[in-house]
């Protein structure tokens, strides 16, 4: 029996600038796949846009913000030439999935999406239609590629599972048809359920302004987070400022339940060095903040100073960075072609031959 081959799916939104967060959730953990499965990575420009403009910034801002995405990829050691990085809009098939899967989907299961109660809070009469679909978007966007794994934050289990139920309810559906067109991989249908990757020790970085609330690109304070564009001496300064609780650092993982700052600050140190939790409090356990705050001073600027100076570099060159874009969308395009004229023909559209 043939089988999927292993592919990951992953992007981020173009929307203000990238973070701390999204460099240990995400980023360290993408240039690592690339040595174990074929890869793509996305600037989801399409998704960025399903907000207010106020919030997404207008086209001007969409255009600056997804160049500066693409290079924070490239500069985090995502290599254009081993993974694909393109932005979503550049492959037509992403709008034409969605599609299908609007009449695949059920209006049941997005009215359970808590993300999008979230955002919609009380005003939801007047948010776009574009963000309570975002998930169906999102599921076109992984199943485009037939990618089996998929690289995600906590927040974004959720939209993941729906993705499973899409291509399971479309591999159901149309059953008879994937069969008759022979475009199955045997029993498990024409779409792979695919599986969330969650690594890391973290995963999910927390606030440096309080410990109980996700680093955010949406944060009225600057100071709850490192930008990836920050030099050397804002870094220092927001880590010195991070809010931190007055007892000494305790020496065991355990010793950091109920103090969100102790454990997010611990946490970052972890993720930037490559080192366990346990590793990190077994050097500094015992110790004040203060000697511990330098030292992840000196971490951060060592590992994140190099990756604002290559970001620099590269946006100052944005036909460079288009260019990568534009070789990557042709790329992913290749993939996702055939797939889609498997879907047309799965589904019953009638579509133009190619000619003889």
């Amino acid at each position: 029996m043939a089988a999927f081959l292993p592919r990951v799916f992953s992007g981020m939104q173009p929307t203000s600038t990238l973070h701390l967060g999204n460099y240990l959730g995400a980023l360290v953990n993408w240039v690592a796949m690339q040595e174990t499965h074929d890869c793509i990575y996305c600037v989801v420009d399409m998704h960025a846009i399903t907000p207010s403009m106020e919030v997404w910034g207008g086209p001007v801002e969409l255009t600056r913000a997804t160049r500066e995405v693409a290079a924070a990829y490239i500069a985090a050691g995502v290599d254009p030439k081993r993974s694909i990085i393109f932005n979503q809009s550049q492959v037509a098939g992403h709008a034409e999935l969605a599609w299908v899967f609007n009449t695949v989907a059920r209006l049941g299961w997005l009215n359970r999406m808590t993300q999008f109660k979230e955002k919609a809070g009380k005003d939801r009469e007047n948010v776009s239609v574009g963000l309570y679909d975002y998930p169906v978007l999102m599921a076109a966007d992984i199943l485009l590629y037939k990618a089996t794994h998929v690289p995600v934050g906590e927040d974004q289990k959720q939209h993941l599972e729906l993705t499973r139920d899409i291509a399971q309810k479309f591999n159901n559906d149309f059953a008879g048809q994937i069969e008759k067109l022979g475009t199955g991989t045997g029993d498990l249908g024409f779409f792979p359920l695919p599986e969330p990757m969650i690594q890391g020790p973290a995963t999910r970085v927390m606030s440096l302004r309080d410990g109980t609330k996700k680093m955010s690109k949406s944060d009225a304070s600057d100071f709850s987070r490192i930008n990836l564009t920050d030099d050397a001496e804002t870094i220092a300064q927001k880590i010195r400022k991070a809010k931190t609780d007055p007892e000494a650092l305790p020496s065991e993982e355990k010793g950091l339940e109920g103090r969100p700052e102790a454990e997010n600050l611990v946490g970052i140190y972890a993720g930037l060095s490559g080192a366990t939790r346990a590793e990190v409090l077994g050097q500094f356990g015992g110790g004040q903040f203060s000697g511990f705050k330098g030292a992840l001073v000196d971490l951060a600027v060592a590992k994140l100073g190099p990756l604002a100076g290559e970001m620099r570099r590269l946006l100052a060159d944005p036909g460079h960075v288009d260019a990568i874009l534009s070789d990557g969308a042709d790329r992913a395009a290749e993939i996702a072609a055939p797939i889609m004229l498997d879907v047309k023909d799965i589904v019953g559209f009638v579509r133009r031959r190619q000619a003889s």
